[in-house]
């Protein structure tokens, strides 16, 4: 049965979030982004948990990968199935572990609608309000300080996952690394279209449920393997 979508949602911003095994909070992740989005869609990568139901009964569009192809790959079959609807204008991604805030992606679609952005990059660095640690923080500096040497871009966050991409520039994007290396290869495609881009201020929830799948800090560590790797 399908949800009924009010008419004073965003329909012009879609929401695109890869999915994998996170059957515990999907539902409310998706019944969130609801309330303030008409299209939420889901990139099940291959889950076996139960996720890719969870996700549609909670009113996300689903999208599914037979296997599990990794992030990467859910990240752009959720970007080309977005800029198959015409109406689409701006594409968020999302994680789907209920780490991101919808106020932050509201506030940087307004400053992407407003400031005339292609792309506003979400930054856990440019407050003080994230606190991921202090292992998990060097890993990270020096995740960022390998993108900026390898794009040449200047980003102060730049494997953070809550990104505004306006039509344009999502066209432009062909993601080739299909694991964690994706945020980099992300950056280098942006940079090279030479579309104007900005950084926004959010807050990371690093709550009990990520620290238990340990995404605190495996999730940084895979990112310096596969910038090293691939």
């Amino acid at each position: 049965m399908s949800v009924p979508v009010p008419h004073t949602l965003d329909r012009r911003a879609w929401v695109v979030m890869p999915l994998y095994n996170e059957a515990g909070v999907i539902a409310g992740v998706v019944g969130d982004l609801r309330t303030k989005f008409a299209n939420i869609v889901c990139v099940d990568d291959g889950s076996s948990d139960g996720s890719a139901r969870i996700a549609m009964e909670a009113g996300a569009l689903l999208v599914q990968h037979p296997v599990n192809l990794g992030q990467g790959a859910a990240l752009q079959t959720g970007i080309d199935f977005a800029l198959s609807h015409p109406e689409c204008e701006y594409i968020v991604t999302f994680d789907a572990d209920g780490q991101h805030r919808i106020e932050d992606a509201l506030g940087m679609l307004e400053a992407a609608r407003s400031g005339g952005a292609a792309v506003v990059f979400g930054s856990r660095f440019l407050d003080d309000r994230t606190r991921p640690g202090w292992m998990k923080k060097v890993i990270l500096k020096t995740a960022i300080w390998v993108t900026n040497m390898t794009t040449g871009m200047r980003l102060t966050d730049a494997h953070n996952g809550l990104r505004v991409i306006r039509r344009d520039a999502a066209q432009k994007i062909e993601l080739k690394q299909d694991r964690m290396a994706h945020a980099t290869e992300i950056v280098l495609e942006i940079g090279r279209t030479g579309l104007p881009w900005i950084e926004y201020p959010v807050e990371l929830l690093y709550t009990d449920y990520s620290k238990a799948k340990g995404q605190s800090v495996l999730n940084s560590v895979n990112i310096l393997v596969d910038l090293v790797v691939r």
